[in-house]
């Protein structure tokens, strides 16, 4: 019996390691599959359809919205970028666990259209730690770091309504973490629900014989 992939919500604060983290989790495990967005956006060189993104035009896009073909969608910068709903539950049906990498309003947006997706909250180990990796890209001033940390207590406030807090403090031990979480919710009830059904079934046939 196949069972359905496990949809899984990544979230963090920026500098906490979500994108090595989600990386590392695509290349070294093959069950696996990490959600790809449309967008309206021109594509870049050297980017593809179907792999960095799904691009398309603002109609075909809008089109989408009304027909409820996304999970969540925003506009960025004048483009829209959204979660194909037919690609999830698609990879999801395949038996994949799909990955989602979205910032808190998006993921509790998820979660009400999916009620038993996983919320997975990844942050480094400290405030202290936090700045550290912020201060050690080299790619942002003083002043843009300041505001990120504004930021990250921001998103603090909401931490509460994840399902599990992810310390990466070692990318392999959190990717590792991550995936006995996953194999964990696999044995929810909710995600057993097949499995429940057929064997309330065979055990009616064995009661029955007994009458």
């Amino acid at each position: 019996m196949m069972h359905k992939g496990v949809l899984m919500v990544l979230s963090g604060f920026s500098g906490a390691g979500k994108g090595t983290l989600v990386k590392y989790l695509m290349e070294k495990y093959d069950n696996f599959a990490l959600s790809i967005s449309m967008t309206t956006r021109q594509p870049r060189a050297g980017e593809k359809d179907g792999v960095e993104y799904f691009f398309t035009d603002r109609e075909h896009f809008l089109k989408t919205v009304e027909e409820n073909g996304l999970i969540e969608y925003a506009e960025y910068c004048g483009n829209f970028y959204g979660t194909p709903r037919k690609y999830v539950e698609e990879q999801l049906a395949a038996g994949k666990d799909v990955i989602l990498e979205i910032e808190i309003q998006g993921a509790l947006k998820i979660r009400e259209k999916f009620p038993e997706c996983l919320l997975i909250f990844v942050t480094p180990p400290s405030a202290e730690e936090l700045e550290r990796r912020l201060t050690e890209r080299g790619t942002e001033t003083p002043e843009v770091i300041k505001s990120r940390l504004a930021r990250a207590y921001e998103e603090s406030q909401g931490m509460d309504a994840y399902d599990y807090i992810a310390i990466n403090d070692n990318l392999a031990r959190c990717a590792e973490e991550i995936t006995e979480i996953v194999e964990a919710a696999r044995k929810q009830p909710v995600r057993m629900a097949e499995f429940i059904k057929e064997i309330r079934e065979e055990l009616k046939e064995f009661s029955k014989g007994e009458e």
